[in-house]
């Protein structure tokens, strides 16, 4: 809210006072000269209008407020006695400040300004520096210290304190996206540490150009050349940890695990590659076992030519290379930073586990984590984890992995037990972080078993605590943008997501949420493109759909939605406990969703409204995402309150990232009087106190 704008809009003249609300409360005129209110209580109603201009005060309130323990009337006629005073104090400085009636009190003219306005005002209008200073001058003082009038006060003060610091922090969130997208680093970091005196907690987002000097590599899967019963988990387990310490070295970018794994046995020639995952550089090798003894080799290779740069060899056991491996990726990293000419400091490995046999086991289930989709894939997967935790119960990845493979059977089975995998994915997840507190990706399965619990603020405050650990690891970015997502805040969350697309760039998934953000942000075409870009990748774009139809056309949206049908059943089960359709029956359903979400005639929507109250009555799970998705992208609001207003589990809590584009029919949800409750009951409205409200819905006022 620019407050000090309207009020030069509404007077044409800047404020001819000044307040100081940080620290003791102090009024100064335009010329700098103190203006002296000896009485605190006359301070105190001075600056609760100045914090809530516009909304006036009723006296009752705060004849209770100030005068505390009083009777009615003694309370009263104090007030009355304060207001005299401050009349005769303005009347000689010749500024009409105040405007009180029988009942109420209320600011007048628009003539004081407080350095809160000041700061929001600078922000906005791009002033940083002027901003900076402010911020500084602040420094980490609390509002309006030594006022205390009792209990009711100190309730009062604190909510307006909270209140404050919410809008202070949204404003310069707003600046630092703005300087993010702008390329300002410099700019960028001064504003960041003058908030950062304030609130040492506050995260920024990932500057755009955060990659500049950077050198960008990819660690491809080795090729094991092992005898024929060799799975080859020694040769993933060398390239797990090279990413793993790469990815901690500043001087380097190095794509994600779900990109890099793509590229294992693939046709693709090295530059084809380099220029898939971004990157410039690729690190490639080999492991030969025979018999007992093992050969690694590995090469960095140039990512525009193909040519060899450098290369390492490291001979000895296998048992050597297990125990040494983590010396292994040390020594590499120092030879890569030589190779690339750049001054890399030891990295700090995390240690995993000395148990050979259990890192396979991880290694595996890992592995089919990672993939997801096909028949009994979870299944294995987290049999193959807890088998790991069986030999080696201290193994803190290992815990972080069977708390992502318990979510992801939530998401990508046909499970019934959806909220049961999402209490097991907490407990794996608290047991992660308990044997190693850095386990950042464990903060940010546990905060999606927050958002089951509808405690938003809970889930957001674990997220940017998982993003403060691991800044650098897509799995992590993409979870807090799309925490952010939920919440409305797109456009802060959109360079979260950006950047674990820049930094994964072949996994499909995070083209959904990328999608999306665009779509919210009324970003039509970039929001085709990259609903696009998942389904190339072989994901079920649903999303694409939705961007189409918002461009006008419902033709081909309804043919995409169609589409999907082909990759969604092969990827995604049907709905747990219920009958599988007939592929006629499949058809016709798939037909009269297209055409009921995208086709932009209310017959067509009204027809599969009716068919998802059905559904909604029947199927075993009443909140399932197949109720869900199809209700936001169509406004039904009625379905929407009924569904994730009762429940949100892991699968169906995506939906809420599609809540907030500013279009039709999806806007009927937002627009609908019952919404607010809705956004209350689920922890929407608590979390937009703390961090900030949606770019969609405006802030509304603080009350007396």
């Amino acid at each position: 809210m620019d407050i000090a704008r309207e009020k030069l809009a509404r007077t044409g003249q800047p404020a001819k006072l000044r307040a100081s609300l940080f620290g003791p409360f102090q009024l100064t005129a335009s010329d700098g000269s103190e203006i002296v209110i000896s009485n605190k209580r006359a301070r105190t109603i001075i600056a609760k209008l100045l914090l809530t201009p516009g909304e006036p005060i009723d006296r009752a309130y705060i004849s209770k407020l100030l005068w505390p323990g009083r009777f009615e009337a003694q309370a009263r006629a104090s007030l009355r006695q304060c207001l005299l005073e401050l009349s005769k104090l303005f009347e000689s400085l010749d500024c009409d400040l105040i405007d009180a009636t029988h009942s109420r009190i209320s600011l007048k003219n628009a003539q004081a300004e407080t350095e809160i306005d000041g700061i929001e005002t600078a922000l906005a209008e791009g002033r940083y520096q002027q901003a900076i200073q402010l911020l500084m001058v602040i420094g980490t003082q609390e509002l309006l210290e030594q006022l205390q009038f009792g209990e009711a006060f100190e309730a009062w003060l604190a909510g307006q304190r909270s209140h404050t610091e919410q809008r202070l922090k949204s404003a310069v969130r707003d600046a630092l996206h703005r300087l993010d997208r702008q390329g300002k680093t410099d700019i960028h970091a001064a504003l960041l540490d003058a908030w950062q005196v304030r609130d040492p907690t506050l995260l920024t987002h990932p500057v755009l150009g955060r990659n500049e000097g950077k050198a960008r590599i990819a660690v491809l899967p080795f090729r094991s050349l092992a005898v024929p019963d060799d799975q080859g988990f020694l040769a993933d387990g060398l390239v797990d940890e090279l990413i793993t310490t790469l990815g901690q070295t500043r001087q380097l970018l190095v794509a994600g695990r779900t990109s890099s794994f793509q590229f294992k046995d693939t046709d693709l020639t090295l530059p084809e590659i380099a220029d898939l995952l971004h990157v410039s550089h690729l690190v490639e090798g080999s492991v030969l076992r025979r018999n007992a003894e093992v050969r690694m080799n590995v090469r960095l290779i140039d990512g525009q030519t193909g040519f060899e740069s450098w290369s390492y060899s490291y001979n000895g056991t296998e048992d050597d290379i297990f125990s040494s491996r983590e010396q292994v990726a040390r020594t590499i990293t120092k030879e890569l930073g030589a190779a690339l000419q750049l001054d890399i400091a030891e990295p700090d490995v995390r240690r995993m586990t000395g148990n050979k046999e259990a890192y396979g086991l991880y290694l595996q289930g890992r592995a089919l984590t990672r993939r997801a989709i096909g028949d009994g894939v979870l299944e294995t997967a987290v049999k193959l984890l807890r088998q790991a935790l069986e030999l080696e119960p201290e193994f803190a990845e290992c815990w972080t992995a069977l708390a992502e493979a318990h979510v992801y059977t939530a998401v990508y089975t046909p499970c019934v037990d959806k909220l049961g995998e999402a209490q097991h994915m907490a407990e794996c997840a608290k047991k992660a972080i308990e044997l190693s507190p850095n386990q950042g990706h464990a903060y940010a399965m546990l905060g999606l078993f927050e958002w089951t619990r509808n405690n938003a603020v809970r889930a957001l405050d674990l997220a940017f605590k998982a993003y403060q650990l691991e800044p650098e690891n897509p799995a992590v970015a993409i979870r807090l943008g799309s925490f952010l997502l939920y919440c409305g805040r797109t456009a802060e969350a959109l360079p979260y997501i950006e950047a674990a697309v820049d930094q994964d760039p072949v996994d499909g998934r995070n083209y959904g949420m990328l999608c999306v953000a665009h779509l919210n942000l009324g970003h039509i075409d970039a929001a085709i493109k990259a609903g696009q870009r998942m389904a190339d990748l072989g994901q079920p774009s649903l999303h694409l759909a939705a961007a189409t139809a918002a461009s006008g056309n419902h033709e081909l949206a309804v043919e995409q939605y169609q589409k999907t049908r082909l990759l969604m059943n092969s990827v995604i089960f049907a709905p747990a406990g219920t009958t599988p359709m007939s592929p006629e029956a499949m058809d016709a359903y798939w037909l009269l969703a297209a055409k009921g979400i995208h086709s932009g005639r209310e017959e067509d929507r009204q027809q599969y409204c009716q068919m998802l109250e059905m559904l909604h009555a029947t199927f075993p799970d009443p909140c399932d995402p197949t109720i869900v998705w199809p209700a936001i992208w169509m406004g039904y609001a009625p379905m929407v309150f009924k569904t994730l207003g009762k429940q949100i589990t892991p699968p169906n809590m995506v939906g809420l990232m599609s809540l907030w584009a500013d279009i039709e029919p999806i806007r009927q949800t937002r627009l609908h009087p019952d919404f607010m409750d809705f956004a209350k009951r689920i922890g929407l409205v608590a979390a937009w106190e703390k961090y900030g409200w949606p770019d969609v819905l405006p802030e509304p006022s603080s009350a007396n």
